[in-house]
């Protein structure tokens, strides 16, 4: 569900930046097929080792009708020495508050549970560095350096998958936010997959992820970032 901020960087510059801020919110315009469909505001707040994120999402124009309704995301965790370490995420809609999806990642027992409309089921097998749909672009920011190569569970509200990801000189972006020099992750996918994801992030600020894009059933969602307020 989620990179605009660098003009000039070495791909193992993470260790040498500045604390990501104690408070950031982001603002991104999001594309459907090259069609611009709303906009995403992410949110995210540290408190001590804990965090919060939320990511709200808004339909507007001509294509609101695919999206009537806003959707939220929720990720809350702990900042740890390896990055974040999500214990719940959630999935909410505005016109449907009866599928809203719930997974809880129990570290100690090793666990994933979910719930969605009144059902519960668990899987076993919880892998360290796992992130959730929400917290995993922004991941980026809390790793000690970046990796040429990157392979992690992926949570959503209803089930996990394995991912992984090559990494690449991205060259510098254009976003409304401004213009940036990125590296890029790219899916490694199979036969037969035909689900893409892409992220740029920006060495030069903390690897903030600045343009995210999935593609999936011949449909392409993109979110392209349009501004940065931080504070702490």
């Amino acid at each position: 569900m989620i990179k605009a901020l660098l003009l000039a960087a070495s791909l193992f510059a993470a260790g040498a930046h500045a604390a990501v801020p104690q408070q950031m919110s982001l603002v991104y315009d999001l594309y459907r097929n090259g069609h611009k469909l709303g906009q995403v505001t992410d949110t995210f707040t540290r408190s001590g080792s804990r965090y919060t994120l939320v990511s709200e999402t808004r339909a507007t124009g001509p294509l609101k009708m695919l999206w009537p309704g806003n959707i939220r995301l929720e990720s809350t965790g702990e900042v740890t020495k390896a990055g974040l370490r999500p214990t719940q995420f959630r999935h909410a809609r505005s016109d449907a508050p009866h599928k809203l999806a719930t997974a809880r990642l129990d570290w100690k027992q090793g666990v994933i549970a979910w719930e969605y409309r009144g059902e519960k089921w668990q899987q076993d097998g919880l892998e360290p560095g796992t992130q959730d749909q929400l917290s995993q672009a922004y991941q980026f920011m809390f790793l000690p350096k970046l990796p040429k190569d990157l392979a992690q569970q992926v949570v959503s509200g209803k089930k996990v998958n394995d991912y992984r990801y090559s990494r690449r000189d991205g060259g510098t972006l254009q976003v409304p936010a401004g213009q940036y020099a990125t590296q890029v992750f790219e899916r490694i996918r199979g036969p037969g997959d035909d689900k893409a994801i892409t992220v740029w992030v920006a060495p030069a600020h903390n690897n903030l992820p600045v343009q995210i894009r999935v593609t999936e059933d011949k449909v392409t969602l993109e979110q392209r970032l349009v501004s940065v307020t931080s504070k702490g």
